[in-house]
């Protein structure tokens, strides 16, 4: 029989967030925003969980306008990603929902504390920058997406 410290380990957890791409610009022009960390040093797109009964597109335009200090809309559903992370006492499957978005006004330099730098950069510095490869997956769906729309 398994002990009460391997029990413990083994609880799942299902976490749910919300984000975005946001583009401006097109072709040769375009840019995406990516949002960092200087300790850990990695990029990504913003997101955040949802609060209580908000719909994850009003997560993802909420999150994405804290984390970047953008006002943004949502142009089209990307679909989600899934990982699993370990936390004290189990692991947690995620859920991260990520939407096209273009900004509509604001400016990246009134970002929250949550990243220390927010940034305008093409996609192919992007797709360099961006820590993991399901974010560089994302960007090709917003990618393929404004090719699409075009």
């Amino acid at each position: 029989m398994p002990t009460t410290r391997a029990r413990r380990s083994s609880r799942v957890r299902i976490a749910t967030a919300a984000g975005g791409v946001v583009v401006r610009g097109k072709g040769a022009d375009l840019q995406v925003v990516l949002a960092g960390r200087d300790g850990d040093h990695t990029w990504v797109f913003p997101k955040g969980t949802p609060e209580a009964g908000e719909r994850v597109e009003e997560t993802a335009v909420r999150e994405v306008g804290e984390e970047t200090g953008l006002e943004v809309e949502i142009a089209a559903p990307l679909g989600a990603i899934e990982y699993w992370f370990a936390v004290p006492g189990g692991r947690v499957h995620k859920t991260v929902h990520f939407f096209l978005m273009r900004a509509i006004g604001g400016d990246v330099s009134r970002h929250d504390h949550e990243y220390d730098r927010v940034r305008w950069v093409g996609a192919e510095e992007a797709r360099r920058l961006l820590s993991f490869a399901t974010y560089q997956e994302v960007l090709d769906r917003a990618l393929d997406a404004l090719h699409e729309a075009a």
